[in-house]
């Protein structure tokens, strides 16, 4: 079958969601665009207490549901001291290496609505002053700050700002697209997929088909710290399937133009028939696609099986080099993550 996907569509909303600030904790925001994007195509939303959303689109068989997530958390940071200098001292949100940070820009959303932007340093960052052996100074919590830019020379400087410990500090995703089909961003993880899911969820809508079982689309806010599906699995679910980023590296088969079938996370193994169901799909389809195993990964599947769900679970996503760095995929990897979605659903 000819899935005829508005890969634009995919691709304006993915740029639009990665420039949207959502570090885990701060997701109101863009949780309230992509449940608009959801009502546009006319699905049923519905806000969780949590701050998570589920879309439902209505199937042929309304017993046995799917569920299909995405989470739009992104790495981040909170500001954990305001030093005597007028640097902040943070705390990460989410699992990232330090390093990954260096030199990059920010912005520090105070409690009040405020917004200012920032560098994130070492506390050596010069060569000139520290000379070269600054550069085996650890990049750790302790020796990493945050310069802001504002006229501040002192604590009080920065409290009449209105930043104080506890406000969120959003990463400059630097999102790109190139002429020759790369996506370049932080926060691939996962608003790459979100974006996947409401191309998929504008599929349906546009060919006016069902899919085989009513699905919903479950976009969760905490899943960079471990519970985001915890809560609000729909009741009928029998089969969870969570759309996340495929990972890139040694020993590894995924690249940035597959789609990835994962066999086993750090959780242990996923649903055997699901994932040979998904791998069936991709080859009747001629989508390229890897089956990998992550050793070192968490999906919302995960929290979903941890709250008793009774479900099959499985987990598909773009391929997308340097996660939890500053990230890149191809649009190629976001179509067969789409098509493959679409023929599951039909399935």
């Amino acid at each position: 079958m000819n899935f005829d996907l508005d890969m634009n569509y995919v691709v304006d909303n993915l740029v639009k969601i990665a420039t949207t600030p959502s570090p885990v904790g701060y997701t109101e925001t863009v949780i309230d665009y992509i449940k608009g994007e959801f009502d546009k195509l006319g699905l049923e939303t519905k806000l969780l207490n949590k701050g998570g959303l589920i879309a439902t689109l209505r199937g042929t068989d309304d017993i046995a549901h799917r569920t299909l997530s995405g989470h739009v958390d992104t790495l981040g940071a909170m500001v954990k001291e305001i030093k005597a200098s007028g640097r902040l001292r943070f705390t990460r949100l989410g699992g990232y290496m330090y390093n990954s940070v260096e030199g990059e820009h920010c912005t520090i959303i105070t409690s009040g609505g405020c917004k200012y932007t920032g560098t994130i340093l070492t506390t050596k960052q010069s060569t000139h002053v520290y000379g070269p052996d600054s550069s085996k100074q650890e990049r750790s919590e302790d020796n990493m700050e945050i310069r802001i830019d504002e006229v501040v020379r002192s604590r009080d400087d920065v409290r009449k700002l209105g930043i104080g410990v506890g406000d969120f500090v959003a990463l400059d995703p630097r999102t790109t697209v190139t002429d020759s089909g790369f996506v370049k961003s932080r926060h691939l993880d996962d608003k790459a997929s979100v974006a996947v899911l409401l191309g998929v969820a504008k599929y349906f809508a546009d060919k006016k088909v069902l899919p085989a079982r009513t699905t919903h689309f479950f976009i969760t806010n905490f899943e960079e710290v471990g519970h985001g599906a915890s809560v609000g699995t729909p009741p009928q679910t029998t089969e969870f399937l969570a759309v996340d980023m495929g990972c890139i590296g040694d020993g590894l088969t995924c690249t940035e133009f597959d789609v990835s079938i994962c066999a086993k996370d750090s959780g242990g193994p996923y649903d055997a028939g699901l994932r040979k169901q998904l791998v069936a799909l991709a080859e009747e389809h001629k989508l390229p696609y890897a089956v990998d195993i992550y050793p070192n990964y968490g999906s919302d599947a995960g929290p979903a099986l941890r709250a008793g769900n009774d479900i099959r679970t499985a987990l598909i996503g773009p391929g997308v080099d340097a996660s939890h760095a500053h990230e890149r995929t191809h649009k190629s990897a976001l179509e067969a993550t789409a098509k493959l979605c679409v023929a599951y659903l039909l399935s």
